[in-house]
């Protein structure tokens, strides 16, 4: 088959890097190279912002709150036309299943036409203020050109929460794709024309971290700067926003506890358990990769989960029969093995799994590790695969410490029956979405974010909306009255 060549989006044309580099996407199901990407230079970033930057002062800029909400409505409904082939693209280029790529893309429809929806619902406040003759208000105004990085996995829902969002506030984009997997990112980019949306209002980039990302979250005309991904390039984006004084948002990793108590419905909290890790290939920041098992349940529990991960048709990610794909890189699934290496010489019990599935592609077995104690490196080291450890524990006090006792804050899970039990986890639990009996739920209308290092900032509902913009305070003297010479006696 032909190699796929993709451009990138600048000021409404696909065009190629400056000096023509280029870098090779891989298939991680085949481990064959299927596309290349254009590798971004400085001074291509540069052009991108600048795009961005008067798109702003033009047509975008000009446009009523009502227009841009039917750009948006339009966007989401070419996203749902488009969802299979979007999926199949997505699947190819990240390994993530079929299944989920093309449902993700018809469900994240639903972001747009939330955001739609708002775009003529941001207001301000008139104040009662406390001087006589003052008429004081506050509008709402866009933040300016937005430096959205965008990672590999959950691509489409990961761009709709901070695309839809920041044009509903009137803002304009340059997205960063991840250069582990750019292509879904630059075919969702054929749909922005087609919506309605002006040239430069969303530009996309592709490339690494130097020159392009760094050129990105540095530039002066960014005002704001969108990041999903892990804490250790987090440092690297917050050191670089001291270039720009830019506001920051940071979605990043985390390490979730899954708290199974011994009055659960055991059956929906194994299956809650066997979606929260191995689906997607355990290739998500909310992925529920520490699970904490009451004493009384816990051999029961984990015999129906090994009977379950023993029969995981793993595979072809685009076929229908598979229940979970590859790894994306090569460098996941070094990390993973010897993450899994290492719990076991601590003193890890490898229940199922623990090594790779296949000599071709980047296949690794859904694992679970027994593991004795919660000093464990593997407990607090997220491994962004299919990798669970497990823990057991007697009373509701000891789960709350043994689940907070984590650098991380992004998710947890909770099952019981106990209603107050429920409320009483769900305040101690330091995380930043916690789901009770149900995992991994997700809504247009509800914010997501962490605490700690998995980041700062909200994604998604109405407060991601206000995050895009700045408040703007107007005092209006109503008095004929002349203002007083302030050096003249009274």
């Amino acid at each position: 088959m032909p190699l796929e060549s993709y451009q990138m989006l600048i000021n409404g044309a696909w065009v190629d890097a400056e000096g023509d580099a280029r870098f090779d996407s891989v298939n991680p199901a085949t481990g064959d190279v299927w596309a290349t990407v254009p590798e971004a230079t400085a001074a291509d970033v540069d052009r991108a912002v600048q795009a961005a930057a008067a798109a702003l002062e033009g047509p975008w800029g000009q446009m009523t709150p009502t227009a841009r909400g039917k750009c948006l409505r339009k966007l989401g409904d070419l996203l749902a036309a488009q969802s299979e082939h979007l999926g199949r693209i997505e699947t190819t280029d990240t390994g993530k299943m079929f299944k989920e790529t093309a449902w993700q893309a018809t469900y994240i429809a639903e972001y747009f036409h939330f955001y739609a929806g708002a775009a003529d619902k941001i207001h301000g406040e008139t104040l009662p203020i406390d001087k006589p003759d003052m008429f004081v208000f506050t509008a709402r105004e866009p933040i300016g050109v937005v430096a959205a990085v965008v990672p590999w996995n959950s691509q489409m829902f990961l761009t709709a929460v901070k695309v839809g969002p920041a044009l509903a506030a009137g803002n304009t984009m340059v997205l960063k794709a991840s250069e582990h997997a750019s292509a879904p990112l630059l075919e969702f980019g054929k749909l922005i024309a087609q919506a309605g949306i002006p040239d430069g209002v969303i530009n996309i980039v592709t490339g690494g971290a130097d020159p392009c990302g760094k050129a990105l979250t540095t530039h002066p005309l960014v005002a704001k700067i969108a990041f999903t991904g892990g804490p250790a390039a987090a440092r690297h984006i917050v050191t670089n926003s001291a270039e720009n004084f830019a506001e920051v948002s940071l979605e990043l990793g985390g390490k979730s506890p899954f708290i199974v108590f011994d009055d659960a419905d055991i059956e929906s909290a194994v299956n809650g358990s066997v979606a929260g890790i191995f689906a997607a290939t355990g290739q998500s920041c909310v992925a529920g990769s520490r699970l904490y098992l009451h004493e009384d349940i816990a051999d029961d529990f984990l015999n129906r989960m090994v009977a379950i991960a023993q029969n995981i048709q793993i595979g072809d990610p685009q076929a229908d029969a598979t229940e979970m794909g590859p790894l994306c890189t090569q460098g996941q699934m070094d990390h993973i093995t010897r993450q899994v290496a290492l719990a076991v010489e601590e003193g890890g019990t490898i229940l199922h799994g623990g090594k790779r599935a296949s000599d071709t592609g980047l296949f690794f077995e859904p694992t679970i590790i027994d593991c004795p104690r919660q000093d464990m490196t593997i407990v607090d080291t997220e491994l962004f695969g299919p990798v669970l450890s497990v823990q057991r524990f007697k009373t509701e006090e000891e789960v709350i410490a043994l689940a907070n006792d984590t650098k991380h804050g992004l998710a947890a899970g909770i099952f019981t029956r106990d209603s107050a039990r429920s409320l009483r986890m769900s305040r101690a639990i330091k995380a930043g979405i916690v789901w009770v009996n149900t995992y991994r739920a997700i809504s247009p209308i509800a914010e997501f974010g962490g605490m700690k290092t998995s980041g700062y900032g909200r994604e998604a509902g109405m407060q991601a909306v206000y995050d895009y913009t700045r408040p703007k305070t107007v005092w209006m003297n109503l008095s004929d009255d002349p203002i007083a010479n302030p050096f003249k006696p009274r």
